[in-house]
Protein backbone atom coordinates (compact mmCIF):
# COMPACT_ATOMS: atom_id res chain seq x y z
CA UNK A 1 0.00 0.00 0.00
CA UNK A 2 1.77 3.38 -0.83
CA UNK A 3 1.65 6.34 1.17
CA UNK A 4 -0.30 9.68 1.13
CA UNK A 5 2.30 12.82 0.83
CA UNK A 6 1.29 16.57 1.72
CA UNK A 7 3.58 19.28 0.25
CA UNK A 8 2.61 22.14 1.99
CA UNK A 9 4.11 25.35 -0.19
CA UNK A 10 3.44 23.91 -2.94
CA UNK A 11 3.81 26.58 -5.11
CA UNK A 12 7.25 28.07 -3.99
CA UNK A 13 10.40 27.29 -5.41
CA UNK A 14 11.02 24.42 -3.22
CA UNK A 15 7.42 23.44 -2.88
CA UNK A 16 7.60 23.32 -7.11
CA UNK A 17 10.59 21.08 -6.52
CA UNK A 18 9.50 18.89 -3.74
CA UNK A 19 6.57 17.54 -6.33
CA UNK A 20 9.15 17.55 -9.12
CA UNK A 21 11.74 15.06 -7.32
CA UNK A 22 8.68 12.91 -5.61
CA UNK A 23 7.40 12.02 -9.56
CA UNK A 24 10.72 12.11 -10.66
CA UNK A 25 12.03 9.57 -7.99
CA UNK A 26 8.70 7.32 -8.61
CA UNK A 27 8.28 8.35 -4.62
CA UNK A 28 5.39 5.21 -2.87
CA UNK A 29 2.53 7.10 -2.78
CA UNK A 30 -0.72 6.82 -3.77
CA UNK A 31 -1.66 10.08 -3.74
CA UNK A 32 0.04 13.09 -3.27
CA UNK A 33 -1.78 16.70 -2.50
CA UNK A 34 -0.19 20.10 -2.92
CA UNK A 35 -1.37 22.64 0.07
CA UNK A 36 -0.66 26.66 0.14
CA UNK A 37 -2.31 29.27 1.46
CA UNK A 38 -5.68 30.38 0.94
CA UNK A 39 -4.35 32.70 -1.56
CA UNK A 40 -3.37 30.23 -3.97
CA UNK A 41 -6.68 28.32 -3.93
CA UNK A 42 -6.98 26.30 -6.89
CA UNK A 43 -4.17 27.15 -8.53
CA UNK A 44 -2.81 24.53 -10.72
CA UNK A 45 0.92 23.03 -9.77
CA UNK A 46 2.26 20.43 -12.30
CA UNK A 47 3.33 16.50 -10.47
CA UNK A 48 4.79 13.89 -13.10
CA UNK A 49 2.45 14.03 -16.11
CA UNK A 50 -0.78 15.00 -13.78
CA UNK A 51 -1.79 18.33 -12.44
CA UNK A 52 -3.06 18.89 -8.84
CA UNK A 53 -5.19 22.10 -7.86
CA UNK A 54 -3.77 23.95 -4.63
CA UNK A 55 -5.98 23.39 -1.69
CA UNK A 56 -5.78 25.76 1.43
CA UNK A 57 -3.81 25.10 4.55
CA UNK A 58 -6.29 25.91 6.77
CA UNK A 59 -8.53 23.68 5.16
CA UNK A 60 -6.95 20.62 4.84
CA UNK A 61 -7.52 17.27 7.09
CA UNK A 62 -3.93 15.80 7.71
CA UNK A 63 -5.65 13.05 9.85
CA UNK A 64 -4.97 10.66 6.62
CA UNK A 65 -1.45 11.83 5.98
CA UNK A 66 1.76 9.81 5.83
CA UNK A 67 4.31 12.51 5.25
CA UNK A 68 4.16 16.45 5.17
CA UNK A 69 6.47 17.82 3.08
CA UNK A 70 7.14 21.59 4.74
CA UNK A 71 8.13 24.45 2.80
CA UNK A 72 5.83 27.18 4.06
CA UNK A 73 8.52 29.24 6.16
CA UNK A 74 9.67 29.68 9.50
CA UNK A 75 6.28 31.18 11.23
CA UNK A 76 3.73 28.56 9.28
CA UNK A 77 6.03 26.01 10.14
CA UNK A 78 6.15 26.89 14.36
CA UNK A 79 2.43 27.10 14.20
CA UNK A 80 1.69 24.63 11.95
CA UNK A 81 3.84 21.35 11.72
CA UNK A 82 3.03 20.28 15.84
CA UNK A 83 -0.37 20.86 14.52
CA UNK A 84 -0.13 18.34 11.71
CA UNK A 85 2.23 16.06 13.42
CA UNK A 86 -0.34 15.84 16.80
CA UNK A 87 -2.54 13.96 13.42
CA UNK A 88 -0.16 11.69 12.95
CA UNK A 89 1.30 12.36 10.11
CA UNK A 90 5.36 12.85 9.99
CA UNK A 91 6.39 16.48 9.35
CA UNK A 92 9.00 17.22 7.37
CA UNK A 93 10.26 20.63 7.32
CA UNK A 94 12.66 22.83 5.39
CA UNK A 95 12.56 26.35 7.51
CA UNK A 96 14.90 26.98 10.46
CA UNK A 97 12.16 26.64 13.12
CA UNK A 98 13.26 23.12 14.41
CA UNK A 99 16.57 22.43 13.29
CA UNK A 100 17.83 22.97 16.71
CA UNK A 101 15.17 21.68 18.88
CA UNK A 102 17.01 18.67 20.67
CA UNK A 103 13.95 16.39 19.79
CA UNK A 104 14.09 17.22 16.64
CA UNK A 105 16.29 15.27 14.36
CA UNK A 106 18.52 16.96 11.83
CA UNK A 107 18.85 15.09 8.79
CA UNK A 108 21.12 14.68 5.40
CA UNK A 109 20.56 11.05 5.05
CA UNK A 110 23.96 10.38 3.17
CA UNK A 111 25.57 11.55 7.21
CA UNK A 112 23.33 11.13 9.70
CA UNK A 113 20.72 8.53 8.93
CA UNK A 114 20.75 7.18 11.94
CA UNK A 115 19.75 10.11 13.87
CA UNK A 116 16.19 9.59 11.83
CA UNK A 117 15.20 6.66 14.88
CA UNK A 118 14.67 9.97 17.13
CA UNK A 119 11.38 11.82 15.19
CA UNK A 120 8.70 10.37 17.24
CA UNK A 121 8.80 12.72 20.27
CA UNK A 122 7.59 15.54 18.27
CA UNK A 123 6.90 14.17 14.52
CA UNK A 124 8.57 16.23 13.12
CA UNK A 125 12.39 15.98 11.40
CA UNK A 126 14.52 19.14 10.47
CA UNK A 127 16.00 19.93 7.21
CA UNK A 128 19.46 22.22 7.11
CA UNK A 129 19.97 25.08 5.70
CA UNK A 130 20.69 24.43 2.06
CA UNK A 131 24.72 25.80 2.60
CA UNK A 132 25.10 22.98 5.24
CA UNK A 133 23.12 20.45 3.60
CA UNK A 134 26.15 20.80 0.86
CA UNK A 135 28.96 21.42 2.98
CA UNK A 136 28.17 18.20 5.41
CA UNK A 137 27.83 15.97 2.38
CA UNK A 138 31.69 16.87 1.51
CA UNK A 139 32.86 16.55 5.00
CA UNK A 140 31.52 13.20 6.11
CA UNK A 141 33.54 11.21 3.93
CA UNK A 142 37.02 12.79 4.95
CA UNK A 143 35.89 13.29 8.83
CA UNK A 144 35.41 9.58 9.24
CA UNK A 145 39.13 8.79 7.55
CA UNK A 146 41.01 11.49 8.99
CA UNK A 147 38.69 13.58 11.73
CA UNK A 148 38.40 17.08 11.29
CA UNK A 149 39.26 19.49 13.92
CA UNK A 150 38.64 22.99 12.24
CA UNK A 151 36.80 24.23 8.93
CA UNK A 152 36.87 27.57 7.56
CA UNK A 153 34.56 28.12 5.12
CA UNK A 154 33.33 31.09 2.12
CA UNK A 155 30.30 30.58 0.68
CA UNK A 156 28.89 31.61 -2.55
CA UNK A 157 25.15 31.88 -2.80
CA UNK A 158 22.81 32.15 -5.50
CA UNK A 159 19.57 34.38 -4.73
CA UNK A 160 17.28 31.30 -5.36
CA UNK A 161 18.49 30.99 -1.56
CA UNK A 162 16.01 33.87 -0.97
CA UNK A 163 13.10 32.32 -2.77
CA UNK A 164 11.28 34.01 -5.97
CA UNK A 165 11.48 37.27 -4.69
CA UNK A 166 15.56 37.27 -4.83
CA UNK A 167 15.55 35.64 -8.21
CA UNK A 168 12.95 38.16 -9.82
CA UNK A 169 15.12 40.88 -8.06
CA UNK A 170 18.15 40.12 -9.84
CA UNK A 171 16.42 39.56 -13.42
CA UNK A 172 14.74 42.77 -12.98
CA UNK A 173 17.93 44.86 -11.94
CA UNK A 174 19.84 42.84 -14.40
CA UNK A 175 17.55 44.31 -17.49
CA UNK A 176 17.63 47.69 -15.72
CA UNK A 177 20.93 48.12 -15.95
CA UNK A 178 21.29 47.29 -19.68
CA UNK A 179 18.83 49.15 -20.30
CA UNK A 180 20.54 52.06 -18.89
CA UNK A 181 17.35 52.78 -16.31
CA UNK A 182 17.60 52.52 -12.45
CA UNK A 183 18.33 48.95 -10.93
CA UNK A 184 15.51 48.93 -7.97
CA UNK A 185 16.72 47.39 -4.34
CA UNK A 186 14.03 45.75 -2.72
CA UNK A 187 14.70 42.38 -1.96
CA UNK A 188 18.50 42.69 -0.76
CA UNK A 189 20.39 44.74 1.16
CA UNK A 190 21.99 46.61 -1.98
CA UNK A 191 22.02 45.57 -5.49
CA UNK A 192 22.74 42.35 -6.27
CA UNK A 193 23.43 42.27 -10.18
CA UNK A 194 26.84 42.39 -11.26
CA UNK A 195 27.81 42.62 -7.57
CA UNK A 196 28.55 40.58 -4.30
CA UNK A 197 27.17 40.90 -0.88
CA UNK A 198 28.74 39.59 1.97
CA UNK A 199 25.44 39.59 4.10
CA UNK A 200 22.79 37.03 4.43
CA UNK A 201 20.15 36.68 7.30
CA UNK A 202 20.04 39.34 10.31
CA UNK A 203 23.54 40.26 11.84
CA UNK A 204 23.85 38.82 15.38
CA UNK A 205 25.88 40.86 18.24
CA UNK A 206 29.15 39.13 17.52
CA UNK A 207 28.72 40.35 13.91
CA UNK A 208 28.35 37.12 12.47
CA UNK A 209 24.95 36.83 10.56
CA UNK A 210 22.65 34.24 11.27
CA UNK A 211 23.31 32.41 8.10
CA UNK A 212 26.96 31.75 9.11
CA UNK A 213 25.89 30.76 12.76
CA UNK A 214 23.61 28.27 11.14
CA UNK A 215 26.40 26.89 9.17
CA UNK A 216 27.79 26.74 12.51
CA UNK A 217 25.83 24.90 14.78
CA UNK A 218 24.28 22.73 11.96
CA UNK A 219 27.24 21.09 11.40
CA UNK A 220 28.07 20.78 14.97
CA UNK A 221 24.82 19.32 15.45
CA UNK A 222 24.97 17.03 12.01
CA UNK A 223 28.64 15.88 11.85
CA UNK A 224 30.35 16.06 15.39
CA UNK A 225 29.69 19.16 18.02
CA UNK A 226 33.88 19.28 18.92
CA UNK A 227 34.31 20.41 15.33
CA UNK A 228 35.11 24.28 15.45
CA UNK A 229 33.93 26.49 12.30
CA UNK A 230 34.21 29.84 10.90
CA UNK A 231 31.77 30.89 7.90
CA UNK A 232 31.46 33.84 5.77
CA UNK A 233 28.10 34.14 3.52
CA UNK A 234 28.12 35.83 0.33
CA UNK A 235 24.97 36.32 -1.92
CA UNK A 236 26.61 36.47 -5.51
CA UNK A 237 24.55 37.11 -9.05
CA UNK A 238 23.63 33.48 -9.78
CA UNK A 239 20.03 31.66 -10.23
CA UNK A 240 20.58 28.31 -8.87
CA UNK A 241 23.51 26.78 -7.33
CA UNK A 242 26.02 27.12 -3.77
CA UNK A 243 29.40 27.28 -4.28
CA UNK A 244 31.66 27.23 -0.98
CA UNK A 245 35.52 27.71 -0.70
CA UNK A 246 36.61 25.07 1.83
CA UNK A 247 39.47 25.20 4.25
CA UNK A 248 39.85 22.15 6.42
CA UNK A 249 42.44 20.81 9.23
CA UNK A 250 42.60 17.65 10.09
CA UNK A 251 43.70 15.90 13.28
CA UNK A 252 45.69 12.86 11.58
CA UNK A 253 47.14 13.36 8.32
CA UNK A 254 45.21 13.21 4.47
CA UNK A 255 46.32 14.06 1.15
CA UNK A 256 45.00 15.25 -1.82
CA UNK A 257 45.29 12.49 -3.50
CA UNK A 258 43.36 10.34 -0.54
CA UNK A 259 40.87 13.03 -0.25
CA UNK A 260 40.02 12.47 -3.96
CA UNK A 261 39.37 8.88 -3.51
CA UNK A 262 37.31 9.09 -0.80
CA UNK A 263 35.03 11.14 -1.91
CA UNK A 264 34.63 9.71 -5.41
CA UNK A 265 33.32 6.94 -3.23
CA UNK A 266 30.98 8.59 -1.15
CA UNK A 267 27.36 8.71 -0.94
CA UNK A 268 25.89 12.11 -2.64
CA UNK A 269 29.42 13.07 -3.96
CA UNK A 270 30.89 13.59 -7.20
CA UNK A 271 34.56 14.74 -7.82
CA UNK A 272 35.36 16.27 -10.91
CA UNK A 273 38.77 17.67 -10.60
CA UNK A 274 41.16 18.25 -13.53
CA UNK A 275 44.13 20.35 -13.29
CA UNK A 276 43.28 22.01 -16.37
CA UNK A 277 40.94 24.97 -17.89
CA UNK A 278 37.47 24.23 -17.16
CA UNK A 279 38.25 21.28 -14.84
CA UNK A 280 36.31 21.93 -12.25
CA UNK A 281 32.17 22.27 -11.49
CA UNK A 282 30.50 25.91 -11.35
CA UNK A 283 27.17 26.79 -10.08
CA UNK A 284 25.87 26.71 -13.90
CA UNK A 285 26.65 23.02 -14.59
CA UNK A 286 25.15 21.88 -10.91
CA UNK A 287 21.60 23.10 -11.69
CA UNK A 288 19.29 20.35 -11.62
CA UNK A 289 21.61 18.25 -10.64
CA UNK A 290 21.69 15.45 -7.36
CA UNK A 291 25.04 15.86 -6.25
CA UNK A 292 27.36 17.53 -4.38
CA UNK A 293 30.32 17.89 -6.43
CA UNK A 294 33.66 18.31 -5.27
CA UNK A 295 36.64 20.34 -7.35
CA UNK A 296 39.76 21.81 -6.43
CA UNK A 297 40.91 19.63 -4.10
CA UNK A 298 44.64 20.67 -2.62
CA UNK A 299 47.27 20.84 0.33
CA UNK A 300 46.88 23.74 2.42
CA UNK A 301 50.18 24.35 2.90
CA UNK A 302 50.08 26.69 5.62
CA UNK A 303 48.55 24.08 8.59
CA UNK A 304 49.72 20.81 9.03
CA UNK A 305 47.11 18.16 7.92
CA UNK A 306 45.24 20.57 5.94
CA UNK A 307 43.03 20.27 2.97
CA UNK A 308 41.24 22.95 0.64
CA UNK A 309 38.69 22.50 -1.71
CA UNK A 310 35.53 23.60 -3.40
CA UNK A 311 32.22 22.44 -3.54
CA UNK A 312 29.22 23.11 -5.63
CA UNK A 313 25.85 21.86 -5.32
CA UNK A 314 22.34 22.96 -6.49
CA UNK A 315 20.70 24.39 -3.62
CA UNK A 316 16.67 24.41 -4.35
CA UNK A 317 17.50 20.52 -4.89
CA UNK A 318 20.26 18.94 -2.70
CA UNK A 319 19.92 21.90 -0.34
CA UNK A 320 16.56 21.69 -0.09
CA UNK A 321 13.54 19.70 -1.96
CA UNK A 322 15.67 16.42 -2.54
CA UNK A 323 17.03 16.16 0.89
CA UNK A 324 13.52 16.32 2.58
CA UNK A 325 12.44 13.65 -0.17
CA UNK A 326 15.32 11.64 0.50
CA UNK A 327 14.29 11.89 4.39
CA UNK A 328 11.05 10.29 3.39
CA UNK A 329 12.05 7.85 1.36
CA UNK A 330 14.74 6.85 4.80
CA UNK A 331 11.69 6.76 6.82
CA UNK A 332 10.17 3.96 4.75
CA UNK A 333 13.30 2.26 4.14
CA UNK A 334 13.92 1.91 7.93
CA UNK A 335 10.44 0.54 8.44
CA UNK A 336 9.86 3.65 10.75
CA UNK A 337 6.31 4.30 9.33
CA UNK A 338 3.29 2.26 7.81
CA UNK A 339 0.75 3.66 5.01
CA UNK A 340 -2.66 4.52 7.32
CA UNK A 341 -4.92 3.49 4.90
CA UNK A 342 -4.93 -0.46 4.28
CA UNK A 343 -5.60 -1.78 0.82
CA UNK A 344 -8.86 -2.51 0.15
Amino acid sequence: MGFKVAVVGATGNVGREMLNILAERRFPADEVIAVASRKSLGTEISFGDRTLKCRPLEQTDFSDVDICLMSAGGAVSKEWSPKIAAQGAVVIDNSSSWRMDPDVPLIVPEVNAAAIDGFRKKNIIANPNCSTAQLVVALKPLHDYAKITRVVVSTYQSVSGAGKDGMNELDRQTKAIYSLQESEVKKFPKRIAFNVIPHIDVFMEDGYTKEEWKMVVETKKILDPKIKLSATCVRVPVFIGHSEAVNIEFENPISADEAREILRNAPGCAVIDKHEDGGYVTPYESAGEDATYISRVRTDPTVDNGLVLWCVSDNVRKGAALNAVQIGELLIARKLIQAKRKAA
